[in-house]
């Protein structure tokens, strides 16, 4: 038997209503209604969690305010109980676009052996940030991106406007991954996965590097996962691709069908911005079973439009979709910007679900990150999703079985209207109602 033991809701209108209905003559009325199946025995992929991107960026707003104020944002994301309970973080190596300017950990044109190699840009703001966010989350789980090798490494002798890794360059920018990941190890921090290249079909005015799929697949079999090896970081995680869904089979086929490849290979990290195309995940998934598939970077660009609705439930929307097709975990982008949208060095302004006044000394806390909130609060790490359907498009549902038995179901509905529904799990009944143009989580124990 379930029953429910907590409701979360983020609503325009009204509060959710759950009842179990136990009349059969009530249960005859379901037939007529929106049903809502889970199948708790049916079980999926294993979720890890869920985060965001420390940026410099972030790093730089958050370090803007009053040390009560940087705590309450970190405690905010981080924390299991007060928090959303982020076990989940990404970092750039070397800059990206929401930096201040372009850097990277070693400028010494020809330095094959990495002499000069630092860290000392990180060592300012987002090192000491990481340290106290560990106090909140000891077992988190960071996650390394490069944006572009140093400048002196690549075919257009800068780290912005695309261009290519040197060949002779490719050992080197290896060793630089191990540098960067000892250097960390060093100052207390345990990195837990790397990507070979944010989008790296992407010429940006800002930092970027092209592989074709064929390069991303040499670079890994040739190059890092052996260096890794050597360095003695073989237990780092891999992750190809970090880019849109679009096209993500393709270019995960010609990597993971080469084995000597694939073996270094745990998983695929995606991006939003070409739209949804979760059938590519699915696809990829069943033909590479073992492939661990992960969301890194999500915003909606275009600067800040405080108060957006849409912006939560583009988030929900995504979520859902994801780990309805096989996803194990989910990272926002900047976990704060100003109110502009930024720092970013070339005006690549975007939205974030934590806006800073820095002048004013004020946190708004947007919609997006309480629609955050009714997943990862909820689906704990280790969690199970479990099989879900609806018989109306205009629901969007998640289910997923916690360690302790516990079942969170996330019902999201973007319409302008309040969906009536009916919850039908195992041999038990429950009738509720989606108000229009919300988020509900309802969590049931047995």
């Amino acid at each position: 038997m379930h029953k429910t033991i907590a409701c979360y809701i983020t609503a325009k209108y009204q509060d959710i209503l759950m009842q179990q209905v136990d009349n059969i003559k009530e249960c005859e009325k379901i037939k007529e209604k929106t049903v809502i199946t889970i199948e708790p025995s049916t079980t999926f992929q294993e979720v890890i969690g869920f985060g965001g991107a420390l940026t410099e960026a972030a790093a730089v707003n958050i370090m803007s305010l009053l040390p009560h104020q940087q705590d309450e944002i970190l405690r905010g994301y981080f924390d299991p109980e007060k928090g959303l309970g982020y076990k989940l973080c990404r970092i750039h190596m070397n800059s990206c676009d929401f930096c201040i300017s372009t850097y990277s950990c070693d400028d010494v044109e020809g330095d094959i052996e990495l002499k000069h190699f630092n860290i000392e840009r990180d060592k300012k703001m987002v090192i000491p940030l990481l340290k106290r966010i560990k106090e909140y989350c000891k077992d988190l789980k960071i996650l390394v991106s490069p944006w572009s090798p140093p400048a002196w490494m690549k075919t257009n002798g800068d780290m912005c406007h695309g261009g290519k890794l040197k060949d002779e360059y490719k050992k080197t920018w290896a060793k630089f991954f191990c540098k960067f990941i000892k250097a960390y190890q060093e100052e207390g921090i345990e990195i837990w996965a790397v990507t070979v290249q944010n989008e790296p079909m992407a010429t940006q005015v800002w930092e970027s590097c092209i592989y074709t799929a064929e390069e991303e697949r040499d670079f890994v079999k040739d190059y890092l996962g052996p260096t890794l090896e050597e360095e003695g970081l073989s237990h780092i995680k891999i992750l190809i691709w970090d880019h849109n869904k679009d096209i993500i089979y393709d270019r995960v086929k010609t990597i993971l069908s080469d084995k000597d490849a694939a073996k270094y290979v745990w998983g695929v990290a995606f991006h939003w911005y070409g739209g949804d195309h979760f059938d590519q995940l699915k696809k990829i998934k069943e033909e590479f079973p073992d492939v661990n598939l992960v969301f890194t970077e999500g915003c909606q660009e275009g600067g800040v439009k405080l108060g957006s609705w849409e912006l939560g439930e583009r988030y929900a929307h995504e979520i859902i979709g994801d780990f309805n097709s096989y996803t194990i975990g989910f990272m926002d982008w900047n976990i704060v910007l100003d109110t502009v949208g930024g720092p970013n060095h070339v005006g690549n302004f975007c939205d974030a679900p934590i806006i800073v006044d820095k002048d004013q000394k004020t946190i708004y806390y947007q919609n997006a990150y309480y629609y955050i909130g009714h997943f990862s609060k909820f689906i704990k790490p280790g969690a199970k999703v479990v099989k879900s359907s609806c018989n109306n498009s205009r629901l969007e549902v998640l289910a997923a079985k916690n360690g302790d038995d516990t079942l969170a179901v996330v019902v999201l509905n973007k319409n302008p209207e309040e969906i009536e529904f009916n919850m039908v799990i195992e041999d038990k009944i429950f009738c509720g109602n989606s108000p229009a143009r919300s988020i509900s989580t309802i969590v049931l124990e047995k």
